[in-house]
């Protein structure tokens, strides 16, 4: 009797070890697969050859501008040159901040690419400041045989000093007047009204010579300045004034065409020194070859855009030459301010 309590017993732990170990194996088991799923979902998308560089280009414009479409085409063309090994993703809408920031942040590499006005950047580099010279270009053709010519390298050249690459010039129109106020239609229409400009000090002196008071600030805040009455007008190109919607609240649109400032594509020399010198010639290609591209996009878009203003129902002047030469003459004196650029002036001013 005693020994089949003792068999009993034993027979009975034996079971509970059982038991015991097959519990403690089940939380084991099923961590197992969690860690293997979460492995997986966290592992980096496959590289065309395992050595894939990303690159970051800033632009301030909305999806489907003219420039932001030439940024694309960059991209595109700097992946099939470099085969995949080099990705260049575009960042648009300002999701990487406004230009001046951004200017920074390619400086000491943090962002690779940036697409942005001359203006801002010629605080760097003086010499561009000639290319926002009122009425400097008899026209698109004349400004483009300047930009595409040995001139327009030279001034590329130039940023290197500001710890960046000029890559491009990309076509911005021409810039002219718009307000919430009145009908623009000659030079005293513009005395005291508050215009918005680039944080330019060329820019800032071309208003003040029209009689007008210029307000530096971002292109970002123009919409509800324009709204509240903080400042009465602003100047831009057809594109920039439909797609930042300031034709909802700035209806008088007169054309002067008082500049026609190119846009600027810039590279970070920090980021350019890291790569091989194949890899940045075939940048230095991209960049070039999007040029022709982005100029037939922003003629289509700039001839839509005027329509859409129109139907709109904004006020639309078109200034005769004779009014066209009192705005020149207003502005005459800003050449003066840039007599240290004199020989290059006169290289464009004379460029057939």
């Amino acid at each position: 009797m005693a020994r089949k309590i003792v068999c009993l017993m034993v027979a009975t732990m034996l079971l509970l070890t059982v038991f015991a170990g097959c519990g403690a194996s089940k939380p084991a088991a099923s961590t197992e697969p969690a860690k293997a799923e979460a492995s997986k979902e966290a592992a980096p998308a496959p590289k065309p050859d395992g050595k894939q560089i990303v690159l970051r280009l800033a632009e301030i414009h909305p999806k489907g501008y003219p420039t932001e479409l030439g940024d694309e085409e960059f991209a595109r063309l700097v992946g099939e040159k470099t085969k995949g090994r080099i990705k260049v993703e575009v960042y648009f809408g300002a999701q990487l901040g406004q230009e001046k920031a951004v200017i920074e942040q390619v400086q000491f590499g943090a962002i690779d690419f940036a697409r942005i006005s001359v203006s801002p950047v010629a605080e760097f580099a003086k010499e561009l400041n000639v290319l926002q010279l009122p009425y400097i270009y008899r026209d698109r053709e004349h400004m483009w045989k300047v930009l595409q010519g040995p001139i327009g390298d030279d001034l590329l050249k130039s940023v290197e000093k500001a710890k960046m690459v000029g890559l491009n010039w990309y076509d911005a129109g021409a810039r002219s007047f718009y307000n919430s106020k009145k009908e623009i239609k000659s030079v005293e229409d513009l005395k005291g009204l508050k215009i918005r400009v680039q944080e330019s000090k060329l820019m800032m002196g071309l208003v003040k010579a029209l009689g007008a008071s210029p307000t530096p600030m971002p292109m970002g805040d123009v919409y509800s300045a324009l709204q509240t009455g903080v400042i009465d007008g602003a100047e831009n190109n057809w594109p920039s004034y439909i797609s930042a919607s300031h034709f909802e609240v700035a209806k008088n649109y007169t054309v002067d065409r008082h500049t026609m400032v190119p846009e600027i594509t810039v590279a970070s020399k920090q980021t350019m020194d890291k790569l091989s010198k194949e890899d940045q010639e075939a940048i230095r290609a991209a960049a070039k070859e999007a040029i022709e591209f982005q100029k037939a996009k922003w003629i289509e878009q700039e001839k839509k855009d005027e329509e859409k203003a129109k139907a709109a129902g904004c006020k639309i002047t078109y200034l005769d030459d004779k009014t066209v030469a009192e705005f020149q003459k207003a502005v005459a004196p800003l050449y003066d301010d840039a007599k240290d650029f004199a020989d290059l002036i006169k290289k464009i001013q004379e460029t057939k």
